[in-house]
């Protein structure tokens, strides 16, 4: 599918870390319910925002999900204006939709949080047999990806992926991370020169990527942080913004090296 330059502005509701396009009507916040409690477990709880109805008729309300001590909100149904921004946006045929918007996070409990929040965007996909959009990762979801992604506990590799292209200075090749701010936390990038194997690179990344959230911080420009568990020397180089097909990123440039060859 085609991405076009321009997100829609953000909705009260905050900033949304996914958005279902539905094939029919959207579903009511009982089926979205039922079908958690005997997927993931329940009892999930559902409230609307204070002086806000929830249920068939109040669909575009805010709805705040609480599944034991973690919690996420989301949209039901979208206004018509709101749903038609995001059709021509990502280019799909799907006239209503719904979204999982962004809530605020600690490092504690980040992940839990956005695997909350992902299990939301993916019972509504399956519900109305519709398509998803992670907006941090710039990736679609249909049916048949999430049910081959139960999401029974967190993976990094569900929530976030390692983009690779050309670099604007000729002779490199550019890879970024897309998923780490829906945590909270800047993008990583790095630059390899071209020809070489990118697989090892994009491992490393991945493993880099997965120690700072266990970290639940970034380390500042400048600095050189040792991570015994992927064996890796890291360094921050510099911070930069960037817009990458319309959607604005957070950058740190990295590099790294093998504890191993220090020995």
């Amino acid at each position: 599918m085609k991405i076009r330059r321009k997100l829609p502005k953000p909705s009260r509701a905050g900033r949304p870390l996914y958005l279902i396009g539905y094939s029919f009507a959207p579903p009511i916040c009982s089926d979205l319910q039922s079908w958690f409690d005997l997927e993931y477990g329940g009892p999930i709880r559902l409230r609307g925002e204070p002086g806000e109805a929830t249920g068939p008729d109040h669909d575009s309300s805010v709805v705040w999900a609480s599944h034991g001590p973690w919690s996420a909100s989301f949209r039901v149904s979208l206004s018509s204006a709101e749903a038609g921004e995001w059709r021509d946006r990502l280019g799909w045929g799907h006239s209503h939709a719904g979204q999982v918007v962004a809530s605020s996070t600690s490092p504690g409990n980040a992940c839990d949080q956005i695997l909350l929040a992902a299990r939301l965007a993916r019972g509504l996909t399956l519900l109305t047999d519709g398509t998803a959009y992670d907006v941090t990762m710039q990736a679609y979801f249909n049916p048949s990806d999430w049910k081959d992604l139960p999401l029974d506990q967190f993976r990094i590799s569900n929530h976030l992926r390692i983009e690779q292209a050309e670099a604007d200075q000729a002779g490199r090749d550019w890879f970024l991370t897309l998923g780490l701010a829906k945590f909270g936390l800047d993008e990583l990038e790095t630059f390899s020169p071209i020809g070489l194997p990118s697989q090892p690179v994009i491992e490393r990344l991945t493993d880099i990527a997965q120690e700072i959230l266990r970290l639940g911080h970034q380390p500042k420009v400048g600095t050189t942080v040792t991570m015994p568990s992927p064996g890796l020397s890291v360094q921050v180089i510099r911070h930069r913004s960037v817009a990458r097909a319309g959607i604005p990123l957070v950058l740190r440039e990295i590099t790294w090296h093998s504890l191993a060859e220090r020995d």
